[in-house]
């Protein structure tokens, strides 16, 4: 009797052992793990990762930031009472600013 539960157990914990290697290998731990046993081949994914990202936050907010006053512009030319103002005062900020 005890021989038949062992049995289970170990067929048990063999299935899962099983498939944690399945799991380790569709997610590339081996690689990970090689990853953090060198750590200039880190520092410099890590570099890299960083300046991209970088310089997409850097265009994202350009082209965000472009959109955005393009809109300004077109709602401005319509001459909307509150919106023709709220530019107008930018307008004169940026002017006292420009100017020496």
């Amino acid at each position: 009797m005890r021989e038949g539960v062992n049995r289970k157990l170990v067929e048990k914990f063999l299935v899962r052992v099983e498939s944690l290697l399945t799991l380790m290998e569709r997610h590339s731990l081996a690689e990970l793990i090689e990853l953090y046993r060198s750590p200039r081949r880190m520092i410099v994914l890590s570099f890299t990762s960083g300046v991209a990202r970088g310089f997409g936050v850097a265009v994202g907010f350009t082209l965000i930031g472009a959109v955005f006053l393009y809109v300004l512009g077109r709602l401005a030319m319509l001459n909307l009472p509150i919106i023709g103002e709220f530019v107008a005062d930018i307008a004169r900020i940026v002017q006292g600013e420009l100017s020496p």
